[in-house]
């Protein structure tokens, strides 16, 4: 895999980041303050705030990982050209854990030292294994993981909406489209864990609301071929389908859902779909998808979509995805929470945490809605994008409709929210 000289320069950089200790936010990355009487912490010296990326580069999300990981590094060259926060340039420190909690749980305490906080965590099995971690070290965290169960730690600042929410609005979009009507057999295929349970969640909900009868599939995140399952959803007499699995998952469902002639609508969140599929064998069955996600399609017509996609070609030779644009705008957030801190003059890990309860209108440039971090346990905006496969389209998906929130999805009340 290629790699532009844009992340190579922010790789060498975080290697160099110095973490010694001291009382002087010199070159330290230890708690003091600095002349102008900002206070600093681990991951803060004199000239840079070291971030953390935690990201899968060679497990089942591994593309995924790397459309966020390039969005964050794009951010963080235009939040450093636009003079970065407090005089400090931000560097990124990046390890990969394969999606493997176990391997997360040991690259954890090599990278916790040297940063302030992570703007990139990807992967529910491996947030889950360090919700207790972030609380105890008090370190702030963008997951690339959307449940509404990791609401009720106040460390983790998940910019968009939740999977739960995700799949009502996506339900509530294709019951408008006329592709699903009160009382209908559905099924949901999820994989054994929060990131499946979560999006089941959501159809649970939307199906207590609407009389559906839902169809439970639990499966690995490992396991390929779904034809077995599609098979029995037949004989089940099932109206659609709704997925929170891999891509690799969702190519064999559209396969299976062609092939058998079941050819139901298909409905899955940002995880689920990879431009990878348009070459696939399942390339022509993925006209029955339906992507919806807090984050917008690579493609978007929209101002700070087409200039994130103009940056990515000049810097980037792999083919995008949406995990671009969605890193971008975690760095946007991040962006907002450095400032909103060297406002208060805090740096600390504390600093942090204050500075993002005050971040009520985090704005984007709708690369995801504007976020609203003030509510405890509340997901910070119950909107997002719905899209469709489309080869011709850069990142592989087209929208079909902009940024909305069902009226089901205002009324649902997440698992922590206060």
């Amino acid at each position: 895999m290629k790699r532009s000289p844009l992340a190579a320069s922010l790789t060498l950089a975080a290697l160099l980041a110095v973490t010694a200790c001291s009382t002087k936010a010199s070159d330290s990355g230890s708690s003091g303050s600095d002349n102008s009487g900002v206070k600093t912490d681990k991951g803060v010296t004199s000239s840079d705030i070291t971030l953390g990326v935690m990201t899968d580069k060679t497990g089942v999300f591994k593309n995924l990982g790397l459309g966020v990981t390039q969005g964050n590094e794009l951010w963080a060259k235009d939040f450093n050209d636009a003079g970065g926060a407090c005089g400090r340039k931000v560097k990124l420190e990046t390890v990969d854990h394969g999606y493997k909690a176990d391997a997360a749980k040991t690259l954890y305490p090599q990278i916790e030292p040297k940063v302030l906080g992570f703007v990139q965590l990807l992967g529910s099995p491996v947030v889950a294994a360090l919700k207790q971690n972030l609380s105890s070290d008090k370190l702030t965290a963008a997951p690339a993981s959307w449940s509404s169960e990791l609401l009720d730690n106040p460390y983790v600042m998940i910019v968009g909406t939740t999977y739960d929410v995700e799949i009502i609005d996506g339900l509530s979009y294709l019951q408008e489209q006329g592709q699903l009507k009160d009382g209908d057999q559905i099924a949901h295929i999820y994989i054994d864990g929060e990131y499946g349970a979560n999006g089941l969640r959501g159809s649970r909900f939307y199906a207590e609301k609407h009389g559906l009868k839902v169809k439970e599939v639990k499966i690995t995140s490992t396991d390929a071929d779904l034809s077995n399952i599609v098979t029995g959803l037949k004989g089940d007499g099932v109206k659609l389908i709704v997925l929170t699995t891999t891509p690799t998952q969702t190519g064999s469902t559209l396969a299976s859902n062609k092939a058998l002639g079941l050819n139901v609508p298909v409905l899955g969140n940002n995880p689920t779909f990879d431009p990878a599929l348009l070459k696939s064998p399942a390339a022509a069955a993925l006209d029955k998808l339906t992507v919806v996600a807090s984050s917008v399609p690579f493609s978007a017509d929209i101002p700070k979509a087409k200039e994130v996609a103009t940056k990515y070609k000049a810097a980037y030779k792999e083919v995008p995805n949406g995990g671009t644009p969605y890193g971008y705008a975690v760095g946007e957030v991040w962006g907002s929470v450095l400032k909103k801190a060297c406002e208060n003059k805090d740096l600390t890990r504390d600093g942090i945490q204050a500075a993002l309860k005050q971040t009520t209108s985090a704005d984007t440039g709708n690369l995801v809605a504007p976020l609203d971090f003030s509510k405890p346990g509340a997901p910070a905006t119950r909107q997002v994008y719905a899209a469709t496969p489309d080869a011709t389209a850069e990142g592989g998906l087209r929208y079909v409709k902009q940024l909305f929130a069902a009226p089901e999805a205002a009324t649902y009340v997440a698992p922590h929210q206060k």
